[in-house]
């Protein structure tokens, strides 16, 4: 797909990796609607990128907001070409710890917001997406979203957060099935340890050695680096119900 004068959906866009994508996309020609909870920070995004951006306030745990968002790029953008799903919650607990057993709680969280909400986001964007005229390959659009290496080399503590990320690629290949025959892709990137703000915040000493575990290249990947990559996938149109590793030959150990 020829991401020039597409409409993409970034949820969220208003930092890390979104905020990388979303640059991107709008470089390469795209206009594109943050949705994040963050309204100062997605509002300077997408000042940031002037005419062809545009923020909505989204928690996409509540459907009706995740509906009113779509409605809203619509509205705003004349339709839905592009979605990336970039939001996600990280959270660290052992199955049973010193405190006894793992939050129940926290457990459902992780997943209503890392699998059900993207979900959420999928189907209703998917919906509108038929709408589309194909192009030349028959394509109406392009859905990726975003896991981690924790999907498959899930750490101590990390039950809640691997459940989640690896129910998402899980879902990869038949929600590309379910959505071939009316043109619509569906991939999955699995990134390893990147230079967000979590890890940011960190230490300049915890960050090197954390970089250090990669085998090459031995640092942290650049958000930019996570948007090459959708950038790819969108425009190569035989890259379909794959997840891919973006992690420099990263294997995670146990802790």
């Amino acid at each position: 797909m020829e991401i020039k004068g597409k409409t993409a959906i970034v949820s969220g866009g208003a930092s890390g990796l979104g905020e990388a994508t979303a640059i991107r996309l709008v470089k390469e020609g795209a206009r594109v609607v943050i949705l994040d909870l963050d309204e100062e920070k997605g509002a300077a995004v997408a000042e940031e990128l002037k005419e062809n951006a545009a923020f909505i306030k989204t928690n996409i745990t509540i459907p009706r907001e995740v509906q009113t968002a779509v409605d809203f790029a619509v509205d705003k953008f004349g339709g839905i070409d592009i979605v990336v799903n970039c939001v996600g919650i990280a959270t660290a607990m052992k199955i049973v710890g010193k405190k006894g057993p793992h939050d129940l709680d926290l457990f459902k969280r992780t997943i209503e917001v890392n699998l059900i909400g993207i979900f959420d986001v999928m189907r209703l964007a998917a919906e509108r997406m038929l709408q589309n005229e194909p192009d030349d390959d028959g394509e109406r659009g392009v859905i990726i979203n975003t896991a981690s290496i924790a999907a498959f080399d899930g750490q101590v503590g990390q039950v809640a957060y691997a459940a989640s990320k690896a129910a998402l690629v899980g879902m990869t290949l038949p929600a590309a099935r379910d959505l071939s025959g009316d043109g619509i892709r569906v991939c999955t990137i699995a990134p390893g340890i990147f230079a967000t703000p979590m890890m940011t915040g960190l230490p300049q000493k915890v960050q090197e050695s954390l970089g250090a575990m990669v085998p090459f290249p031995s640092r942290l990947g650049k958000p930019d680096e996570f948007a090459m990559l959708v950038q790819q996938i969108i425009e190569n149109p035989m890259l379909n119900g794959e997840t891919i590793r973006l992690d420099g030959a990263l294997r995670m150990s146990a802790k």
